[in-house]
């Protein structure tokens, strides 16, 4: 599993929280972070024992459950493919075959052959060279990716290229409409940018911070039958 990065403490987060000027949005945004992260405690995100691997598995993620993705990806290793070049070089029918846990196992072939072959073209199949481009440039290279949205681009800077990029899904946007903070007006840039407008930019605090508002969404804030009532962040 890849591990929190060095010095993504309590006392770390909390030291990040003094040094950022107050707003009425930092703090309800530091307000909610520290009810989930009392909570839940860290979530030492993503899985994946390298960048590459976790770049695989946000692209793998899409509508499917990380139990579905895991398998996927213990295919990709028993088989000796994790890895950019092979993954390219392997025919379209059998890499589907070996995604087919993580479901819509035809469409993400294309979208993993897709992000490879720019990986392999632009960079040497070096995720390390991927990191040292410019954040901004890098976010738009990774959405000129057919098949790769903000969600899946913002996973992968974060979490893959450890690049302070918020990232936000369905569990964000309904936990923030529940708790008045947005409406259903708001698209994803102005989500994304709600937080990085008022946290410091930090890809600690943001990594943290995702994971534990999945934690949030899949325990207590579900799209249905919400458990409200047992929600740690109730009352905000």
């Amino acid at each position: 599993m890849k591990q929190q990065q060095k010095g993504c403490d309590r006392a770390y987060l909390r030291k990040l929280e003094g040094l950022h000027p107050g707003t009425r949005h930092t703090e309800y945004l530091f307000s909610l972070f520290w009810l989930l992260y009392d909570s839940f405690g860290p979530q030492y995100w993503w899985p994946g024992q390298t960048p590459f691997e976790v770049a695989v598995g946000a692209i793998l993620t899409q509508n499917t459950t990380w139990k579905n993705v895991e398998k996927a990806i213990a295919n990709l290793k028993s088989h000796r493919c994790l890895s950019p070049f092979a993954i390219l070089e392997m025919a379209d029918y059998e890499l589907a075959e070996l995604l087919r846990p993580a479901g819509y196992y035809n469409i993400k072939t294309g979208r993993l052959k897709n992000f490879v072959k720019v990986l392999l073209e632009d960079f040497g199949g070096d995720m390390g060279q991927m990191a040292q481009v410019e954040d901004g440039l890098i976010r738009r290279r990774l959405l000129e990716i057919k098949g790769i949205g903000p969600e899946t681009a913002d996973s992968i800077m974060l979490y893959a290229l450890e690049k302070p990029s918020f990232v936000v899904d369905a569990y964000t946007f309904r936990i923030l409409q529940r708790h008045d903070m947005i409406d259903s007006s708001w698209d994803y840039e102005m989500l994304r940018g709600f937080f990085m407008d008022n946290l410091p930019i930090d890809v600690c605090l943001f990594n943290e911070f995702h994971a534990l508002i999945v934690m949030a969404g899949k325990s207590f804030c579900k799209a249905r039958k919400p458990k409200c009532d047992q929600c740690p962040i109730r009352a905000t």
